[in-house]
């Protein structure tokens, strides 16, 4: 799971092969991200967190949201089923499947660590233009009643 702001990427958080995600696993990754923004970017937790997820059970499970209550961070709302206002769906998924294409990995180990490097490697504008680009998506989604946005 990969946590990002305007200015950068903050955490990159894999999942062990086998695991499955649940609302103990992801409150975890949020204390996580908590600690980091803490130490990187401390002003921003005073002024808040807006906080992008989709309507997955961990993101919306009854410890998750005492979770975000508890520390105050605003949720970002997110119609069912929208892929298209997921950053990480219509922004960065397309470029890093044709970064890997082709590839071929002997070890997971080996995967993990072209990941952390195409990361490390991005552009510093490309998850500002990818956040940024939520404000047309969300008011396209607005005009259209909240019918799936494409492009």
């Amino acid at each position: 799971m990969k946590y990002r702001d305007a200015k950068s990427v903050i955490p990159l958080d894999i999942l062990p092969q086998g695991q499955c995600i649940n609302a103990a696993r992801y409150c975890s990754t949020l204390d996580r991200l908590k600690e980091i923004i803490c130490r990187k970017r401390p002003g921003l937790l005073r002024r808040g967190v807006v906080l992008q997820h989709d309507n997955a059970t961990p993101h919306s499970a009854n410890l998750t949201q005492q979770w975000l209550q508890r520390y105050g961070w605003e949720i970002l709302p997110h119609p069912a089923h929208s892929p298209d206002l997921a950053p990480s769906d219509f922004h960065l998924f397309g470029p890093l499947k044709r970064h890997l294409g082709g590839m071929a990995f002997e070890t997971e180990d080996d995967l993990i660590s072209e990941l952390r490097n195409w990361f490390d490697n991005l552009d510093v504008d490309f998850f500002r233009v990818g956040i940024n680009s939520l404000l047309s998506r969300w008011q396209k989604c607005i005009d259209l009643h909240g019918d799936y946005v494409e492009k």
